[in-house]
């Protein structure tokens, strides 16, 4: 039997991104003899698999609405020209088999962002040819023939879509990621301490830790606002170009001896292991990873409405949902966190809910949706 020959098309593979790392979980986890595994990009960081074939499509940019446009137009002749089985896209590209919406629709995002920005900001953006760009491509590739399945990781994207593009019912696959939950573990007590005593943090405190780069997006503005009114303290994990003014912001609401900003780390396990919840209050994520690997270390998580992962908390079970800007509740859900080393049940519940969530469990769920997409005429 001869190889079914899959293109997966990303624009710019970054290892740290959460569709790379779905990508890269999912070829893993497929990587198997009855597959062929293509990767159509403008650029890869890192090492590709030997068995992994790269087409590399890097036309030249000039702005941001060259840069989509060029590489939609590489990747369609790339894939026309080598007649693949199946076209799996991560970016917008009409004309793809599969597309996976791991960032949600486009108009729903700036309407949720219209919510904090000024008057002039929200102008800009309606005038904005780069976003008008992307509503068209994402319009033309959910109305194009083409296109046989849609792959969302959260039903509340499917939602949006259908809700915005009139997409049948029966085009949709909700594939929630998949979680390494051998690697993601509860901290022991030891390494809650040593975590804990690394970052100078008080072993009485109640502690969150909020991950994601992208400051305003992810709701760092409403986490600060909401800490300022606890005694909790805040690890920041991850990095934004407006750093400073968050910084003035938790100066200003006399909590910054209480929010530590660390970067980016490669390695986020030993700071889930120093808190005792995770605090992402996202205007709009589709179904964030860090959710997922905050509850496979048994934290409980608090997020908002507007995010896919509030699928998978009941409120006062695996953590609290509330909408992205109301600060009372996320001071009250923060205030309700249990420490970890005093009462476990929420993280434990937390952690028994994403265990189904595995690798194999993603891969056996691929396959099934791609010899679906072959039987296709």
């Amino acid at each position: 039997m001869s190889k079914v020959r899959l293109a997966i098309v990303r624009q710019k593979y970054r290892p740290d991104g959460g569709a790379e790392r779905f990508i890269s979980r999912a070829l893993e986890a497929l990587d198997d003899d009855s597959l062929e595994l293509n990767i159509i990009t403008r650029s890869w960081q890192g090492e590709p698999k030997p068995a992994w074939h790269l087409h590399i499509c890097n036309p030249k940019k000039w702005g941001r609405i060259s840069r989509e446009r060029g590489f939609a137009e590489a990747a369609r002749a790339c894939w026309q020209r080598e007649k693949f089985d199946i076209v799996q896209s991560h970016e917008r590209i009409e004309g793809c088999d599969i597309f996976r919406a791991g960032d949600g629709v486009h108009r729903v995002w700036l309407a949720q962002r219209a919510r904090i920005v000024s008057p002039a900001q929200r102008l800009l953006t309606q005038l904005s040819g780069y976003h008008r760009y992307v509503m068209a491509a994402e319009e033309a590739m959910f109305r194009s023939p083409s296109l046989k399945k849609i792959i969302c990781n959260s039903q509340m994207v499917k939602n949006d879509i259908i809700r915005c593009f009139q997409v049948p019912e029966e085009k949709f696959a909700v594939i929630y990621n998949a979680i390494d939950s051998t690697r993601f573990l509860p901290a022991t007590a030891g390494q809650r301490q040593q975590s804990r005593e690394r970052l100078n943090l008080p072993v009485s405190a109640r502690v969150l830790i909020y991950v994601g780069s992208g400051f305003e997006r992810k709701g760092l503005k409403a986490s600060l606002e909401a800490l300022a009114g606890t005694d909790a303290h805040l690890l920041v994990v991850g990095q934004d170009k407006q750093q400073s003014r968050y910084a003035s912001l938790a100066r200003r609401l006399g909590c910054e001896k209480r929010v530590h900003f660390l970067g980016v780390q490669n390695d986020v396990i030993p700071f889930y292991h120093a808190a005792d919840g995770l605090l992402l209050p996202t205007l709009y994520d589709p179904f964030p990873n860090v959710i997922l690997e905050a509850m496979a270390c048994a934290l409980p998580v608090i997020t908002s409405s507007t995010c896919g992962g509030a699928e998978f908390i009941v409120n006062g079970e695996q953590g609290f949902v509330c909408d992205a800007l109301d600060v009372p509740a996320l001071t009250a859900a923060i205030k309700a966190i249990p420490l970890r080393t005093e009462d476990s049940r929420m993280g434990d519940l937390a952690r028994e809910r994403v265990l189904p969530c595995s690798p194999q469990h993603l891969a056996n769920q691929l396959h099934a949706l791609y010899q679906q997409v072959l039987q296709q005429p």
